[in-house]
């Protein structure tokens, strides 16, 4: 199974270089200005010539190589860019230093844009190691000629504002990531369980996606069970916990349930304003202090996500946004699976009586059967039919034939074991597929049924039908017959040979003792 994908730690190559595109225009055109200003201005003919073609060498090749650092590997490009950093700071520095002051107004400004270009290309670190070294540079040949309090201040007023822009610029990008993170998890949580109609793949991959895209302390998908809330994912402080339920009354969880509406809480150091609701410490021995819940509905199925924080004020309003998103892709999803499920299994029950089909019941048999074999145990394999059927539906009616069915498979329900299945075999007749169970104990359930039926009393239409008898043939697996065909073929020919011993028979015959040795 796919995961969610995390956070991503830097922008796109395509979104990097739309943003990066205002900016190198500006570039290229300051240095022009600054190319067009050497040729007429008589202060730059005072620069000796190789100063001058340095400075501008550095800044076309510094742009150029910023735009085409979005197509180099990143493994590449981490372990130079501490390189391409202080070559920037070199002749930002240069360049603020050197020429004249008459051309602040167009060095500084290049100087911010290339701080701000360098933000969105390195990041932080790289960002600040640029203004460091060209600050130093530029303090180190300004500073002792600067004699007043104006002109010191004018020199520190340079860094400032390139911190300013590249913090603006970072946290800018930080926004832009934690938005196309949470996009990007949407999609690919809606991608991948709209792929699947298992239940059990639903939890797994919205514990994913919380993970990845809310910075949370908790978080539990909880589905209402009666008056509890049981919680089938719960995530608290760096550990999961299982079989955890709270109560669904008086709970945060229980108000999301009880009001169908989602509740945010950014600071729970407030007192609650909800009447009749208290809060709950589960998990970890910790009070959470920011809490938020979505309903979860599917169908018939109503239940709560949840995410908390031991900090107060740590989620807003996107953060509620993303999990109400979730909760909605989560509920659809599980709506379909629910469905489907209830599709898949009424497919194996017959219409009538709720018990399984023939096809159904023989694969689960033979299931049966195999796991018999591995744990070297017996199966008992009962096959039950009617007697006189025919002669109730001429005689009361196809309704009274189809009530004696239904009350049938009560009374087989009653004596037996949650682990034990019950087929319709066809018509009237039926299999009882009994795992871990030896022949005396399969006769003591025939027994059972036998009497049920015979204290049975059965109305259709306020009139009273006579309750009718069973025949019954045993077998048992893998002792008498260690192939399921053979298995099925052996207790059919039993219950035919109860019928002609009369009917409301049991076969083997136990009366002589001599079905004791399956025990």
């Amino acid at each position: 199974m796919n995961s969610i994908p995390p956070l991503p730690q830097k922008l796109s190559n395509s979104t990097g270089r739309a943003l990066m595109v205002p900016m190198l225009i500006a570039t290229l055109m300051l240095l022009g200005v600054l190319v067009t200003a050497s040729t007429v201005s008589n202060e730059f003919r005072e620069l000796p010539e190789n100063v001058f073609i340095l400075i501008f060498l550095w800044g076309f090749a510094s742009v150029s190589l910023m735009y085409l650092s979005f197509f180099w590997p990143t493994s590449t490009l981490g372990r130079i860019k501490w390189v391409f950093a202080a070559i920037n700071g070199i002749g930002l520095g240069m360049l603020i230093s050197y020429l004249p002051g008459s051309f602040d107004t167009v060095t500084y400004p290049l100087l911010v844009i290339i701080v701000m270009l360098t933000a969105i290309v390195y990041g932080r670190y790289p960002t600040y190691t640029v203004i460091a070294i060209s600050t130093g540079i530029h303090l180190a040949t300004h500073l002792p000629l600067s004699d007043t309090f104006f002109e010191v201040a004018g020199l520190i007023s340079l860094p400032t504002l390139s911190i300013a822009a590249a913090e603006t610029i970072i946290r800018m990008q930080q926004v832009s990531f934690t938005q196309i993170s949470r996009l990007e998890t949407i999609n690919e949580f809606s991608r991948q369980i709209s792929a699947s109609l298992d239940i059990e793949q639903v939890i797994p991959l919205l514990n994913e996606a919380i993970k990845n895209a809310i910075r949370a302390d908790t978080y539990y998908v909880g589905i209402l069970d009666g008056d509890l809330v049981k919680l089938d994912l719960f995530y608290d402080d760096g550990e999961y916990f299982f079989d955890v339920t709270i109560p669904a009354r008086g709970s945060l969880s229980g108000w999301v349930l009880q009001n169908n509406r989602p509740l945010f809480l950014p600071d729970l150091r407030k007192p609650l304003d909800l009447e009749g609701v208290e809060k709950v410490i589960i998990g970890q021995d910790k009070t959470s202090l920011a809490w938020m819940g979505v309903p979860l509905q599917a169908g018939e199925v109503l239940g709560v996500l949840a995410v908390a924080s031991y900090r107060p004020n740590a989620f807003d309003r996107s953060d509620m946004e993303l999990l109400e998103n979730l909760a909605q892709q989560a509920a659809l999803v599980l709506h379909n699976a629910i469905h489907h499920q209830s599709v898949e299994e009424q497919s194996k029950l017959d219409s009538l009586t709720g018990v399984y089909n023939h096809g159904y019941f023989l694969k689960a048999l033979e299931e049966h059967a195999r796991q018999a074999l591995i744990d070297s145990t017996p199966l008992s394999l009962i096959m039950l039919d009617v007697d006189f059927f025919k002669q109730y539906n001429d005689s009361y009616g196809h309704l009274a034939g189809d009530e004696i069915l239904i009350q049938l498979v009560g009374a087989i329900r009653s004596h037996i074991k949650s682990g034990d299945l019950v087929g319709r075999w066809g018509g009237e007749e039926f299999a009882i597929c009994l795992p871990n169970t030896t022949g005396s104990l399969a006769r003591q359930v025939a027994l059972r049924v036998q009497e049920t039926m015979g204290n049975m009393q059965i109305q259709v239409r306020e009139k009273t039908v006579p309750s009718p008898t069973v025949s019954q043939g045993i077998a048992v697996f893998p002792i008498e017959a260690d192939e399921i065909i053979r298995l099925i073929d052996l207790a059919d020919k039993r219950l035919y040979k109860a019928k002609t011993r009369g009917r409301n028979q049991i076969e083997p015959d136990d009366s002589r003792g001599n079905f004791l040795k399956y025990c």
